[in-house]
Formats: C-alpha cells, structure tokens, sequence
C-alpha cells in the first residue's frame, strides 16, 4: 500500500512551540520545532502545516480539534493527551510515545505510526484510511465503532486491542502478534491473517482443531 508522506519544504526556520500562543489563529507552519515542552495546557483548535517537530513534549496536553497537515513527528512524547475530534492527514509519527492518546472522533488519511508505543490509545468512532502501524505497539488500544480503509498493522504487538463493532475487511494483521483481541466473529470477515493467526481466531467461532 502506497501512503503519500508530509510535502515539507526545506531549510525550515527554528520556532519555539509556545510562538503559537502569539499566534491570533493558533496556527503554526512552515517551521521545524526541536524540544519544545508545552504539558499540561489546553489549547483546542491548532492548526499545524508543512512542519517538523522533534523531541517535543506534550504530556497531558488537551489539543481536541487539532489539525494537522503534512507533519513530521520524530521522539515525540504525547501521552494521555487529548486530540479528540481531530483531522490528521499526511503526517509521520516517528519512535513516538502516544500512551493512552485520546484520538476518538477523529480523522486520519495518509498516516505512518512507526517505532511507536500507542498502547491504551483511543480511536473509537473514528474514521483511518491509508494507514499504517509499523512495529508500534497497540496493545489495550481501543478502535471501537471505527470505520477503516486500507489499514495496515505491520509487525506490532496487539494483545487486547479492541475493534467491536469495526469491520477488519482487507485490514492486514498477519505480521503481528497478539494472545486475545476483542472483536466479534462477522467483523473478523476479510481480516488478512497468518495460519497460526486462524487458528487462534478459530476459538472464537467455538472450533474445535484436531491434528
């Protein structure tokens, strides 16, 4: 699967995270950010474009309704921050740390999850295509009532993810390891699986396998 990346000019200018608060339309772009810490705030409504932030922090951050587009996010810290309601489109998260994010309601098209730690992160109601996790861990994470489109899960560890009322039709799960998920049997329908994947699914038609 093809997923276009961030366009992002060259010889981005240096700026602090906290310009944005200068900023009348709470809006930052064209910029690369380095270290910035901005935990515990609440700022709703950013609209952040054509940017790269690295080695940031926003911990307990509420961002509900952000923005983002073509964005880069490298060492990125953004546990149990809120992005409720947001609309993600052709951004990079990159050995990132997105323990128990709240992403639920949201929007996602042309995004890379890669190294990242996503375990416990909320995505229900929301709606991901062309979207793929690479070696990130979602364990506990919760895509309940999500509507997905060409959604890839590449090498990552699942245990107990949720995805009840989500339809897993051409969704690639097959590299990726897991001891229980949470999701119904006609959801499973059209779901990419390795062998040994169907045979853990197979308990939860009630087969019964003999060699």
């Amino acid at each position: 699967m093809k997923i276009e990346a961030p366009k992002i000019p060259t010889d981005l200018p240096s700026r602090n995270f906290h310009d944005i608060l200068y900023e009348e339309d709470l809006e930052l772009e064209m910029c690369q950010i380095q270290q910035s810490i901005f935990d515990d705030e609440v700022l709703n409504k950013v609209l952040l474009s054509k940017m790269v932030l690295k080695n940031c922090k926003f911990i307990n951050t509420d961002f509900s309704g952000m923005e983002l587009t073509d964005v880069i996010f490298e060492n990125c810290d953004f546990s149990n921050a809120k992005l409720s309601s947001s609309s993600i489109h052709k951004c990079q998260f990159s050995n990132c740390k997105l323990l128990g994010v709240d992403f639920t309601d949201s929007r996602f098209g042309n995004v890379q999850f890669t190294d990242s730690l996503l375990n416990l992160a909320a995505f229900g109601s929301s709606k991901l295509e062309k979207i793929r996790f690479q070696d990130s861990p979602v364990e506990s994470a919760d895509f309940y009532d999500c509507i997905f489109k060409k959604v890839e899960f590449k090498k990552c560890t699942m245990d107990g993810a949720n995805f009840e009322r989500t339809s897993l039709n051409g969704v690639d799960i097959s590299t990726s390891t897991f001891q229980s998920l949470m999701v119904s049997p006609t959801d499973l329908k059209g779901c990419k699986v390795s062998t040994y994947q169907a045979i853990q699914f197979s308990a939860l038609l009630g087969l019964e396998i003999i060699d």
